[in-house]
C-alpha cells in the first residue's frame, strides 16, 4: 500500500500574531511556523499502517519556510519517501483551496492508494484541505477519522460524530482520509535519529507555481477583534454582591 501524507504549516498559537500595518495582512517577518497537530497524527496512522500491512509511506509538505527538519524528522520516524513542494508565494500562506490545486497537480507524478491529512488546522478558512483535495481529484473523503483497517477491495474507517457517536464506514480506494486522532499518540524520535536522517536520507523537491489563482478564498486585509462592552465587576460582602444580583435579575425582568 503506498501512502502520501499531506503536512500543512500553520502558525504557533502560543506566540502572539501581529498584523502589518502596511499589508492589513498577517506579519510573517518572525512569524513561527509549526506542523499542523493533526497532520501529525495523520501521519502516525500511516506509519501504523505500514508496519502492519506493508507499504511505502510519501510526505508532501509545502515550502512555506524551514520544513526541512519536519521532513527529516519524518524519514526518521519511518517514512520512505519526503517531497517539498517549491514555488513563489508559498512562504505567504495561500489559501487551503490554492493549497489543494497546487497538491493535486504534484500528485499526478505519486504513486498513491490512500492520501492522510489532519481532518483541520487552526488556520482553516476556506475548507479543510483533504476534502478540497479529494473534489479536485474526483476522488472519496471521509474526514473525522480514527481507526483504518485496509481490507480486499475496501478500507474501514471509524469516523466519529458529536455526542460520542462513531460510525464504521466502508469507502473503496483510492482515498482521502482527514485524521482526527491516530490510534496511538504520534511516536518520539531521538535528536540522534533525526541526525542521522539528516545526512543518509534526501528530501526531493519538485517546483509547482500557484498558477490558480482563483482557487478558494483570498484574504485581503485583517484585523484584531474590538474590544465590545466590559464586564461589570461587582465589589462588597456576600451579602452585598448578592443584593446587587437579586436587583440586576429583576431589572431584566428574570425574577420578581
Amino acid at each position: 500500500m503506498d501512502i502520501v501524507v499531506v503536512i500543512k504549516f500553520v502558525p504557533d498559537l502560543v506566540e502572539d500574531l501581529e498584523i502589518d500595518p502596511g499589508s492589513g495582512l498577517l506579519d510573517r517577518t518572525f512569524l513561527r511556523l509549526m506542523p499542523n497537530e493533526l497532520d501529525d497524527h495523520a501521519l502516525e496512522e500511516a506509519l501504523l499502517l505500514k508496519e502492519r500491512h506493508g507499504g511505502r509511506v510519501t510526505v508532501v509538505a509545502l515550502d512555506s519556510g524551514d520544513v526541512d527538519e519536519t521532513l527529516y524528522t519524518a524519514l526518521a520516524k519511518g517514512a520512505d519517501r519526503a517531497i517539498k513542494l517549491t514555488g513563489e508565494g508559498f512562504d505567504q500562506g495561500p489559501g487551503n483551496g490554492r493549497i489543494a490545486a497546487v497538491l493535486q497537480r504534484a500528485l499526478g507524478d505519486i504513486r498513491f492508494d490512500l492520501i492522510l491529512t489532519g481532518t483541520q488546522a487552526v488556520d482553516d478558512l476556506d475548507g479543510f484541505v483533504g476534502a478540497l483535495l479529494a473534489a479536485r481529484l474526483g476522488l472519496p473523503y471521509v474526514g473525522y477519522v480514527t481507526r483504518v483497517v485496509p481490507g480486499s477491495g475496501a478500507i474501514t474507517v471509524d469516523k466519529e460524530y458529536p455526542g460520542g457517536l462513531t460510525a464504521e464506514i466502508e469507502v473503496r480506494g483510492p482515498a482521502v482520509l482527514g485524521i482526527q486522532a491516530a490510534e496511538k499518540p504520534p511516536r518520539y524520535v531521538v535528536t540522534s535519529k533525526v541526525m542521522e536522517a539528516m545526512k543518509t536520507a534526501r528530501i526531493e523537491e519538485l517546483a509547482v507555481d500557484l498558477a490558480d489563482k482563483g482557487a478558494g478564498a483570498l484574504v485581503t486585509a485583517m484585523a484584531a477583534p474590538e474590544a465590545g462592552r466590559r464586564a461589570e465587576m461587582i465589589e462588597g460582602t456576600v451579602e452585598q454582591v448578592a443584593e446587587r444580583l437579586a436587583g440586576l435579575l429583576r431589572e431584566r425582568g428574570i425574577a420578581s
